[in-house]
């Protein structure tokens, strides 16, 4: 911990430095216990500008091939890496449900990979699917003006702003006891409600990002 709190403030004194990142609404955050960050995905830089949200240290996943590398994978685990098995879906929601019973907060980006453009759709359900199952808070966040900095074909990094706003918390409602069949409905209830907001926070951060007047409070 004493690690990842040293890299933390490194790499956010640097983000803010470099790309002058803004975070909006980290009060909404539960203060305490574990919860799943959900944040729109436009660049690998996402996972360490979500890291910024809170000083709290959060999980990411990561392909557990990069532990071959014994120096690598350490590093990893000191941003908050895990590793996960990508070749079967089962092995990932282990690794993050083990994540959530140790009380800590992970990140799931819901659109699955890298997209592009201004839409948020077709959300894969892991991250609901992590709520109800635990009975957790799912939060959403848009990251704004991460696609700009390293746009398809380029190769050097651009120095532009960042904004990353996070949402209210989606409570799942009361169900059966986790060790029980995960309610479905509530899952693809969820999902449709996170896709919402991550939609309204991304073209917000997106706006913010570019510099133009701020359509939210």
């Amino acid at each position: 911990m004493t690690l990842y709190r040293a890299v933390h403030t490194v790499v956010s004194f640097l983000a803010r430095l470099v790309f002058r990142v803004r975070v909006e609404g980290a009060d909404r955050l539960p203060p305490a216990g574990p919860y799943v960050i959900a944040p729109s995905h436009r660049s690998i830089l996402d996972s360490p500008f979500t890291g910024m949200v809170t000083r709290r240290r959060v999980r990411f996943m990561a392909k557990k091939e990069l532990w071959d590398n014994k120096l690598v994978g350490r590093l990893i685990e000191m941003v908050g890496g895990f590793p996960v098995d990508r070749s079967h879906g089962s092995g990932a929601v282990k690794a993050a449900l083990a994540v959530l019973a140790e009380g800590e907060p992970v990140v799931v980006f819901p659109e699955g990979t890298r997209r592009r453009g201004p839409v948020i759709e077709d959300l894969h359900e892991g991250a609901a699917y992590l709520a109800v199952k635990t009975g957790v808070p799912v939060v959403p966040v848009g990251v704004g003006g991460s696609e700009a900095i390293l746009p398809s074909g380029a190769s050097i990094p651009r120095f532009k702003r960042v904004a990353v706003l996070v949402g209210e918390p989606i409570e799942p409602r009361p169900g059966p006891s986790p060790s029980r069949t995960v309610d479905r409905t509530e899952v693809h209830r969820i999902t449709e409600e996170l896709e919402r907001s991550i939609q309204e926070l991304f073209t917000e951060a997106e706006a913010r990002a570019a510099g133009r007047s701020p359509s939210r409070a």
